[in-house]
């Protein structure tokens, strides 16, 4: 037997809410990865509101299993902590190496190579 049916009305409700909201956020940005023209559009789609779909589902989970008082709640709280770390990273290094991609092959409107700002000299 499931100890779901012990869970609140109330808090059955925001976990509901919070799992309903988080896989249409992630569903967002499946289908904007989907639908955007280029890769540096396409790029923000999944890392920001799939993320933000995960976040949310963990947040139920984490109401939920704390309201049963059944168990610890750390898996969702590590799953949050690292998609918080991890995203960002990757989003750079993937911009970084289509931008790296795009300069080698000399395609049209990517940025060139910005200079460095010259130092002032010392008076």
């Amino acid at each position: 037997m499931s100890h779901l049916t012990d869970l609140p009305t109330w808090a059955a409700i925001v976990v509901c809410g919070l799992v309903l909201l988080g896989a249409a956020i992630a569903l967002i940005g499946s289908l904007g990865l989907l639908r955007l023209p280029d890769f540096y559009t396409r790029l923000h789609a999944p890392t920001l509101a799939t993320s933000g779909g995960v976040i949310l589902i963990c947040t139920a989970s984490i109401i939920c299993f704390a309201v049963l008082q059944s168990r610890w709640v750390f898996h969702e709280v590590l799953i949050i902590v690292f998609v918080i770390m991890t995203t960002p990273v990757t989003l750079m290094l993937l911009g970084q190496a289509a931008l790296y991609r795009d300069r080698v092959e000399q395609r049209r409107g990517v940025p060139l190579k910005q200079k460095p700002l010259p130092e002032e000299s010392a008076e």
